[in-house]
């Protein structure tokens, strides 16, 4: 009786495993069918060069049975990433007939920069150069990172991504499909590839363009100005960006690619929209501006005359602060080793202590974090706290935030008089997040401050925030489905400000499910006012947004925040859509924390007390 009472419910159990198991493979394969069928396609020939100068066809892998045809891009992040991935699957598979053969179709990449792309990667397998893009025409190749797999007949039998886990406009915690492994794995078991054909993401092949003969747009008379107004800060040498727009050659090959971004608004990065509050620091294009750079791009991208421009901006050496610091503190006592790989859910935030040993409040007038690797280091947040008091204030905008460091972060000068406090006694904590780029790292990150004289000074800026530690957004689990809710809201209300405050500027803060944010300005007696609406948050790109005209606060006023968030299968960056998520401080938690930061004119018979 008790055996047959219990029948039902695991019944019950294993049919909704069942149905998770099913769903999923319809949901993968669904995706995938709604992407181009994969063409009937044959190797027939193959005439390629590697940097050292050897001559590759056909021929060299005829004893292979399956051969893997990658292409890269030498300043591609997704190629970087991929490529040590793919050379991971070369080891994976060196008992087996498969060989890895990279490609490089951009025009601009020289043999000297595939050298070096090949040696930091240490590719075991060919990589080869394809001058005037024959090769990728002959394949229809069309991003790097994509992968054409041919079996022993040379019949291609898949063409993709090497997986999901990243893409031009999302980044996860871990693959859910390794598509090019799954591939392999079933040509070697004599199997039909089960998903033939996914799309590709990651930049666009720059290939040699015939340039019009009756266009008067050119890099010299019209784009080298935009350029060097909205996106040289970013894409020069040894900046934030994978690649520079100062050169008129360089620009041109990059022309489709500069197209497609401002199409979807993933450049300039700027996700705030224009109806509310006007922001100081807004990076935006006009409507004039994206025509002619999109004429540019239809008409060949010709490089034209030297423009006749102002030289640029002296790119600083080192500190961007208007002076050499006061004081240099180390995130870390000694050099951190990043790994290429952060496992199954990524790397950890980790959390760094510093004792500057201050025996007298400090007045910081700039600041600037300095990440030792832009492309590992995804932010860096510095709180002051007390000695004993760390369980009760550390992360706590209101009471210990000094300053962030966050993927576009520019220098911000503060008003003239203003300036943050670190009160005597206390110490630094640094909490740091790094993100793997396929090749082990090292990093070493400081933080100089520039100090004032506490006369000099007539406003304090603090940091507040509103949020909502209790915040639970239910996962498909829960829900009997696959994934949870796209359009899950959530609400927080900061306290009361303090009277004479003066609003500055917002940061609002989520993790990988955050979809948009908004501030709105409660005031006794009045209407809630919105200040800044995020309609397409992005966790890459957490920008602080600077009121153009700061707001002086009524008493009693306070910030209400509204975050929505996306737990669906149709946020790639959702790390678990079946998962319950929690506030939380790891990636693959949530947080939803709207940062506001505000002055208030100093007292300075009053200027020591503590907070």
């Amino acid at each position: 009786m008790c055996l047959r009472g219990m029948l039902p419910e695991m019944f019950a159990k294993y049919f909704l495993i069942l149905f998770f198991c099913m769903f999923s493979l319809l949901h993968v394969v669904g995706v995938n069918a709604a992407s181009p069928s994969l063409k009937p396609a044959k190797l027939e020939a193959m005439n390629l060069k590697d940097f050292r100068g050897r001559d590759w066809t056909l021929n060299d892998f005829e004893n292979r049975d399956i051969l893997v045809v990658a292409f890269f891009g030498t300043e591609c992040p997704l190629a970087k990433f991929y490529a040590t991935r793919l050379e991971n699957l070369a080891q994976r598979y060196s008992s087996d007939s498969v060989q890895m053969l990279a490609v490089m179709s951009n025009r601009q990449d020289t043999l000297a920069e595939i050298e070096a792309f090949a040696r930091r990667r240490k590719l075991s397998f060919p990589v080869a150069k394809d001058p005037g893009n024959q090769f990728a025409d002959q394949v229809g190749a069309e991003r790097t990172p994509e992968v054409f797999v041919y079996d022993a007949d040379r019949n291609l039998r898949y063409r993709g991504r090497i997986d999901d886990e990243r893409g031009v406009a999302h980044q996860g915690l871990a693959p859910r499909r390794r598509d090019l492994r799954e591939a392999i794995d079933e040509l070697i078991a004599g199997q039909e590839v089960s998903v033939p054909r996914t799309e590709a993401s990651g930049c666009i092949i720059s290939r040699t363009k015939v340039v019009a003969s009756d266009t008067d747009i050119t890099f010299g008379t019209h784009i080298a100005r935009i350029l060097r107004e909205k996106c040289v800060d970013c894409h020069r040498d040894d900046e934030l960006a994978p690649f520079s727009l100062v050169d008129g050659e360089e620009a041109s090959c990059w022309a489709d690619m500069i197209v497609e971004v401002i199409r979807e608004d993933r450049m300039p990065p700027w996700h705030a929209d224009s109806a509310h509050e006007k922001l100081s620091n807004a990076r935006t294009l006009t409507n004039e501006e994206k025509e002619l750079i999109f004429k540019w791009a239809e008409a060949g991208a010709p490089v034209g005359p030297k423009p006749d421009l102002p030289p640029l901006p002296a790119k600083p050496v080192g500190w961007q602060l208007p002076r050499d610091p006061d004081l240099v503190l180390p995130v870390t006592f000694a050099p951190v080793n990043v790994p290429a790989d952060g496992g199954r859910r990524g790397l950890r935030y980790e959390w760094y202590m510093q004792t500057p040993g201050f025996t007298e409040d400090k007045w910081v007038t700039a600041a600037e974090l300095r990440p030792g690797n832009r492309e590992v280091v995804h932010h860096i947040l510095a709180f002051a706290v007390k000695p004993g008091e760390e369980r009760a204030t550390l992360g706590r905008a209101d009471v210990s935030y000094l300053f962030g460091y966050v993927p576009g972060a520019r220098f911000e000068p503060l008003p003239p008089g203003h300036a943050k406090r670190i009160p005597a006694g206390h110490n630094i904590y640094f909490q740091v997040h790094y993100t793997p780029n396929g090749t082990a790292q090292k990093v070493q990150s400081h933080m100089g401050l520039v100090f004032a004289d506490p006369k000099d000074i007539t406003h304090e800026i603090k940091t507040s925030s509103a949020r909502q530690r209790r915040l639970f957004i239910p996962g498909g689990r829960r829900l009997g489905k696959l994934e949870g809710p796209s359009d899950f809201p959530v609400e927080a209300i900061s306290d009361s400000l303090p009277n004479e405050a003066v609003l500055l500027a917002f940061s609002p803060h989520m993790h990988l499910r955050g979809k948009s944010f908004s501030y709105e300005l409660l005031s006794p007696g009045n209407e809630p006012r919105t200040l800044l609406n995020v309609p397409k948050y992005d966790f890459n790109w957490q920008n602080t947004y600077v009121l153009d005209k700061p707001i002086a606060l009524s008493p009693g006023s306070r910030l209400r925040c509204k975050a929505v968030y996306d737990n669906s299968l149709g946020n790639l960056s959702n790390p678990d859509p079946l998962a319950d998520v929690r506030f939380g401080e790891q990636t693959w938690d949530e947080m939803m924390i709207g940062f506001f930061h505000y002055s208030l004119p100093l007292k300075h018979d009053n200027s020591t007390n503590e907070e």
